[in-house]
């Protein structure tokens, strides 16, 4: 593994984990094209590239780790003082609740899918499909929401169920987890940036769980001492700083504008994956 290959694969982790645009299909698409370019077997991947992917997810959790740092203390300040006077009316105390049901609900709906999503891993051209599936979410959600006069400002039990579905099924390489949370947060009548807020804070126990437990099942640790760490620390640190800025003003852009853009933007990838990996595929 090159260092230029860990930057790389950090920034685009770092930007496509926060944006709609799915973060592991971007990193399934960019590194079947390094494969492509160096001619490497599509189906061959080394527990060094498993083992970048996990650290650059975990770079991403220190992002937004950093950048919640406050409301993340709120809730949990919020969540014990009401388990202790059994008194849940604040918000704080509430999104506490959601947020541990909905990483209940995202792991019994993802659990079941994970052998499908490391296939998928190796099927380009299914990922460019299900981000094209993404894009059509983003756009319908979006003239949906604009159909709505009054917004939700707050999250509710339902919106938080339906956003964990949401993020259970973006298990699958091409469902993005941000784009398809947010999508039905509107769905739901959410405003968008409260949807976007809670998309973000719902993500931190199932990042954190992936990033601690698949290593465990998967990582031979003999393989240790052959890994460019050099690559892999920096891969680390630049997914965390790509992914800190991404947070910072991707909340501004939807708190104005249309996610509609982002859409646009995972159809014409997802159609460029499907006819170059399909051209690639016949071509071999």
């Amino acid at each position: 593994m090159h260092i230029l290959q860990a930057i790389i694969m950090g920034i685009v982790q770092g930007l496509s984990e926060f944006l709609p645009i799915s973060s592991s299909a971007h990193l399934v698409i960019s590194s079947n094209i390094y494969k492509v370019i160096k001619n490497i077997p599509l189906h061959q991947e080394s527990s060094q590239e498993i083992f970048l992917d996990i650290m650059l997810h975990l770079g991403t959790l220190v992002a937004v780790l950093i950048y919640f740092r406050k409301d993340i203390k709120e809730i949990i300040i919020a969540f014990i003082k009401a388990v202790k006077t059994k008194d849940y009316s604040s918000e704080n105390a509430k999104l506490g609740i959601y947020i541990i049901l909905g990483t209940i609900i995202t792991v019994l709906i993802a659990f079941p899918l994970h052998t499908v999503a490391e296939d998928l891993v190796f099927a380009p051209m299914i990922v460019g499909i299900l981000l094209i599936f993404t894009g059509i979410l983003l756009i319908s959600s979006e003239l949906y929401s604009k159909r709505i006069k009054e917004k939700k400002e707050s999250i509710d039990i339902k919106t938080s169920v339906i956003m964990a579905i949401a993020q259970g099924l973006a298990a699958l390489p091409g469902f993005s987890r941000s784009g398809l949370t947010i999508a039905a947060g509107l769905l739901n009548k959410q405003n968008r940036y409260t949807a976007a807020r809670y998309s973000f804070l719902l993500s931190i126990p199932i990042i954190l769980g992936a990033s601690m437990v698949y290593p465990l099942i998967k990582i031979d640790t003999s393989d240790f001492i052959q890994y460019n760490w050099s690559a892999i620390i920096l891969g680390t640190i630049v997914s965390i700083v790509s992914g800190y800025l991404c947070i910072k003003y991707f909340l501004k852009f939807v708190s104005k504008y249309s996610l509609a853009f982002f859409g646009y933007y995972c159809i014409i990838v997802g159609i460029f994956t499907f006819v170059f990996f399909n051209i690639y595929a016949n071509g071999v």
